[in-house]
């Protein structure tokens, strides 16, 4: 079955090959803003924007199996976006600090023959351990937070922020991979 990810995330490249799959990247380019009405249940939240994606590249192909996703951090029913300059990247860390907060991923399915689609979401929580000004600016200055929710990533240096998790490690970094098997096999795609 042809199976495409409608993402242009390495990282989700990168857990998709992970587990062998092979596939195709379409990304989507759809807006990805947050709707002010939906901004309290964070669960449907990301599945709809997935479901978005998934359905914004389906609607152009005659076949495949789509891929959607769509990840937020969340602290105090706060949605962390992606940091928009260095200074906001900071504050963000700085509200983080010492903190514990939500990562909500959503996935959509969609055949793009049929029609047919499949969602789900997984939620982790993140502890933060205590960081100090500085430790925090030596990390915005990688620059590896500019391009993440939150303004960390789990995967690289911001693992040294992180004191544990309960939940999916892969949910935090943006593609929750049990829960992606999972919708496969509803479309007959066996991982394993």
């Amino acid at each position: 079955m042809r199976l495409i990810l409608a993402s242009a995330s390495p990282r989700r490249e990168q857990l998709l090959r992970q587990i062998g799959l092979n596939f195709e990247v379409i990304p989507s380019q759809v807006d990805e803003t947050v709707p002010a009405e939906m901004s309290e249940n964070h669960g449907i939240l990301v599945q709809g924007l997935a479901l978005k994606k998934a359905a914004s590249v389906a609607r152009h192909l005659s076949n495949g199996l789509v891929i959607g996703a769509d990840t937020i951090v969340v602290r105090n029913r706060d949605i962390l976006g992606k940091p928009t300059s260095r200074a906001e990247a900071v504050e963000m860390l700085e509200r983080l600090s010492g903190q514990s907060h939500h990562v909500f991923t959503g996935i959509a399915l969609v055949d793009a023959a049929s029609g047919r689609c499949r969602k789900a979401f997984q939620q982790t929580e993140v502890f933060f351990r205590q960081l100090s000004l500085a430790e925090i600016e030596a990390y915005v200055n990688t620059g590896e937070p500019m391009d993440k929710a939150g303004a960390y990533g789990i995967q690289g240096m911001g693992s040294l922020l992180i004191e544990k998790i309960s939940g999916c490690y892969y949910n935090v970094v943006g593609l929750p991979l049990t829960k992606l098997a999972e919708l496969l096999k509803e479309f007959g795609l066996w991982v394993l």
